[in-house]
C-alpha cells in the first residue's frame, strides 16, 4: 500500500493537536503525519510530544505553517506536490480564540483571517493535491447550518461559489467595523457568521468537484465536534456537563477521515459524530448575543 500522508492545522495543542494523535495511532509506520501551526517552537514540541508517544505508528512531522497567508499555504502544497505526488487527508482545523469580555470588533480581524481566510487558503491550495480516495475536511461547527442566520441573510451564503463566499466575508467584515452589522442582520457573535460562511466554503468546492470526487472516493465535508471543554470554549458557556475532551472529540472525526467507504450523504454536508446536520437547520438562537452581554 502507498504511504499516505496527512496534513492537520492549528495542530500544535487542543482538538488539533488530538487530531494527529488519533491519526498517528492509527495510519501505518510508512504514512506521515505533518503538525501545523503558527509558532516555530511549540510546532516542534508538540509534534515531538506525538512522536514519541506510545500509541504512535506512523511518522509524525512538524510544519511552520500561519493559515492567514495564503502564500506560504500555497508554497506548502506545492512542496507536498512535488516531494510526495500530494496528500490523502487534511484537516483545515486552525482558529484565533476571541472571548466575550472584548468587543467583537476589536477581535475581529485576527478571527476572520484565521478561521475563513485560512479555510479558503486551505480549500483552493489543498484541494487540487487532494489524491483520489482522499479526505479534504474543515473542522467547523454546529453553529455553521444557515438557519442559525437571519433569514434576509440566507441567499449571500445558499448556492454561493467560493469566491462568492469570499466576498460575502468582507463585507460582513467592512460592517463589523463601520458599525452597520447588527442592523443588516448580522449577529453580534463572530463565531456564527464565521461558521456559516466555512460551511458554505465547503459546500462550494464540493460542488465544483463532486462528480469526480463520487467516482474516486474522495471526501468533502466539514465536520463538527460538538463542545470540547478547552480553554477557548470555557469563557463561553457554563454547563460543561456533555463536553468533551479533545481527545474524545478528535475520534469521530478521525473515523470519518478514515474510514475505508465516503458515505454519499455526508459528501458536502456538515458532519456531526458521523451525522449530517441539515444546512437549512438551526434558529437563530438569543443567547448569541446574550452571551456577550453576561
Amino acid at each position: 500500500m502507498t504511504a499516505r500522508i496527512a496534513l492537520v492545522t492549528g495542530a500544535n495543542q487542543g482538538i488539533g493537536l488530538a487530531l494527529v494523535e488519533g491519526l498517528a495511532a492509527r495510519l501505518g509506520p510508512d504514512d506521515l503525519v505533518l503538525l501545523t501551526g503558527r509558532n516555530e517552537q511549540r510546532v516542534a514540541d508538540a509534534a515531538a510530544l506525538v512522536a514519541k508517544a506510545p500509541d504512535t505508528r506512523s511518522r509524525v512531522e512538524g510544519r511552520t505553517l500561519d493559515v492567514t497567508d495564503a502564500r506560504a499555504v500555497a508554497t506548502l502544497a506545492a512542496g507536498l506536490k512535488e516531494s510526495h505526488g500530494g496528500v490523502d487527508i487534511v484537516v483545515s482545523n486552525a482558529a484565533a480564540r476571541i472571548t466575550p469580555d472584548r468587543a467583537q470588533s476589536e477581535q475581529a480581524d485576527e478571527f476572520i483571517d484565521v478561521a475563513n481566510g485560512g479555510t479558503h487558503a486551505m480549500l483552493r491550495s489543498f484541494g487540487p493535491i487532494l489524491g483520489p480516495g482522499g479526505r479534504l475536511t474543515v473542522v467547523a461547527s454546529s453553529l455553521g447550518t444557515l438557519g442559525h442566520l437571519n433569514p434576509r441573510l440566507h441567499p449571500l451564503f445558499d448556492g454561493a461559489s467560493l469566491e462568492e463566499v469570499e466576498e460575502v466575508v468582507e463585507s460582513w467584515r467592512t460592517a463589523i467595523h463601520a458599525g452597520t452589522a447588527e442592523e443588516l442582520g448580522w449577529p453580534r457573535w463572530l463565531n456564527v457568521p464565521s461558521k456559516v460562511a466555512q460551511v458554505a466554503a465547503v459546500r462550494a468546492v464540493a460542488a465544483q468537484r463532486g462528480e469526480r470526487d463520487a467516482e474516486e472516493g474522495t471526501l468533502v465535508a466539514a465536520v463538527c465536534p460538538g463542545l470540547v471543554d478547552t480553554p477557548a470554549s470555557r469563557p463561553w458557556f457554563g454547563d460543561f456537563s456533555q463536553a468533551r475532551t479533545p481527545a474524545r472529540a478528535a475520534e469521530a472525526i478521525v473515523d470519518l477521515v478514515l474510514s475505508d467507504r465516503v458515505d454519499p450523504a455526508t459528501y458536502g454536508e456538515l458532519v456531526r459524530f458521523g451525522k449530517v446536520l441539515a444546512w437549512h437547520s438551526g434558529t437563530p438562537p438569543e443567547y448569541q448575543n446574550q452571551l456577550l452581554t453576561k
